[in-house]
């Protein structure tokens, strides 16, 4: 891991590099020039995975400055996976950080902030620790499947509540649809309410009973020119 303060140091960045494995690179205070020469320092050393962090590099920072729109920047402009380095008190950041496609989340921890120590007032507890695991990967799955409208997977049983236009009382065949005539209620089965318009005046081809859901097939065509 190289932290923020020490991205500069192309040197040590070339060292570390050359050991084979993978760099973990925090970019908090960087232009995005530096990021670039750090980045290039840690290839031309032979290192092919790096991951970097997106960071705020104040103890503790402000949710208002964490700039979590970097993090599509940086991995757009570098074509590396981009995490969080967080110094905000509790777990909001990062998992929006998540949800905008943070592949990995750095945080300070502490047995309990009770105890002080340097970093304790915007560190987690193992409490906290296990709700930002769960509520990361949980943020990660809402994200995941990408775009979808319409009816999708769970969503079945509710469709049923959905309105549609019904028989309202009994009515002989030749009888028009209109608002004593039909209505638009639960459940789903009948003609979409938006046809309303279409079928109103509309003669029923034949006797139809109370409770039925409305379809073109009980409906004769419109009357008149």
């Amino acid at each position: 891991k190289i932290a923020s303060a020490e991205l500069l140091d192309l040197p040590l960045i070339r060292l570390a590099a050359s050991t084979g494995k993978p760099l973990v690179i925090s970019t908090g205070m960087a232009t995005l020039g530096e990021v670039d020469a750090a980045l290039s320092a840690a290839r031309g050393a032979g290192s092919g995975q790096v991951v970097l962090l997106s960071c705020t590099a104040a103890y503790p920072a402000d949710p208002a400055q964490s700039h979590l729109a970097n993090i599509a920047v940086l991995r757009d402009a570098f074509g590396v996976p981009v995490g969080l380095s967080d110094h905000t008190p509790g777990i909001g950041v990062p998992i929006a950080a998540v949800a905008l496609g943070a592949v990995a989340v750095e945080k300070h921890i502490t047995l309990s902030r009770d105890g002080g120590g340097v970093d304790s007032a915007f560190s987690l507890e193992p409490s906290e620790l296990a709700a930002l695991v769960r509520e990361c990967a949980a943020a990660r799955a809402a994200v995941s499947p990408g775009p979808a409208f319409g009816v999708r997977p769970g969503e079945e049983e509710t469709a049923r509540f959905r309105r549609s236009l019904w028989v309202t009382r009994d009515v002989a065949a030749g009888e028009v649809v209109g608002p004593d005539t039909v209505r638009a209620l639960r459940p789903a089965g009948g003609l979409l309410p938006g046809t309303l318009e279409q079928v109103t005046g509309r003669p029923f081809a034949r006797a139809v009973r109370r409770g039925t859901p409305l379809g073109w097939d009980l409906l004769d065509a419109p009357v008149g020119p």
